[in-house]
Parts: C-alpha cells; structure tokens; sequence
C-alpha cells in the first residue's frame, strides 16, 4: 500500500468521526440504569436529536446527549441534568444542569425544561444567557413555580424540550 492509500484511508477515518460526533457518549444504550440505577437520557421520537430526561424525583442523570450537527442539537448535547426536585422551602420545581462548553469558541445558551409526570399540567422553566468560555463548564439551577397543592411527588419527569446557543 503507498503512501496516498493511507492518507486516503486517514481522511476517510476522520471524517466518519468528525459526521458521526463520537464525544464519548456512553455507550450505545438508550437508558443507563446499569451504571447508576436511578438515572435515563431517553430518545425523543423526532429522528437526529435527543433530550435529556431523569424519571426519578431527586435522582442525578448523567452523559451527554447526541444529537445532529445543527446549533440547537449542539447545545442539547451540551446539557447534563444533574438534579430534579421539588424545593417545599421555596414550592418550586428545581432542577441542576451543568452545560459544558467543548468548542473553541464562547457560547450563551438559552434552555427551557419541562417538568412532567402523572399531573395533567406540566410545569416549564426557562434561563437564558448562560454565558459558558470556550472548553469550559457552568452548572445552573433552573426553577418555576410548583403549580400544584400537594408535594410535588406527581412531577417525576424533568427533561430538557428547547436549547439554543448563540
């Protein structure tokens, strides 16, 4: 083989990387009960991207979240949930991401998480402007009021539905 194969075959190599975004997902696997029993990233139904989603109340989820190659699922694939629950202090549905920045460049990003469950209204909150440095990692803490009267237990669902960076 000379010299001009193996190049050829070094280009082909990399840029099968670079369309799949290998970035250490995980596994292949859809839930990732087995690592930590108590955590999910689930696909959504739409095709190339995917959301983040944690059914346990209170419980961590981890890994990155694949998805195509535009900026929205760039940026859900930036967004680890780490925490869900339900604050009595404050009666607020809360939730922990940390949004980790792996490019060259600066990001503000915007997301939007939807807290669901077994109640009929499902509640949304909203940040915006998270500013996170090129190679860097920022953890937030995202509330919206609890709309119900109990103890927030019907809500056993957080997923992120909407994230853009810009």
């Amino acid at each position: 083989m000379n010299k001009r194969h193996i190049r050829a075959l070094a280009v082909f190599g990399i840029a099968v990387v670079a369309l799949t975004g290998a970035r250490g997902s995980g596994g292949g696997g859809c839930d990732n009960h087995s690592s930590s029993g108590s955590s999910s990233s689930s696909s959504s139904s739409g095709g190339s991207g995917t959301h983040h989603d944690n059914d346990d109340n209170g419980s961590t989820s981890g890994g990155s979240v694949p998805g195509g190659s535009s900026s929205a699922n760039q940026a859900l694939r930036d967004i680890t949930i780490d925490k869900c629950a339900y604050d009595a202090a404050t009666k607020n549905l809360t939730a922990k991401i940390t949004i980790k920045n792996d490019g060259v460049l600066d990001y503000d990003y915007d997301v939007t998480l939807k807290f669901k469950g077994t109640s009929a209204v499902s509640a949304t909150a909203t940040t915006t402007d998270v500013a996170v440095a090129a190679g860097a990692s920022k953890s937030v803490d995202v509330a919206t009021a609890y709309p119900g009267t109990g103890d927030g237990s019907e809500y056993t669902k957080c997923e992120v539905t909407r994230a853009s960076r810009s």
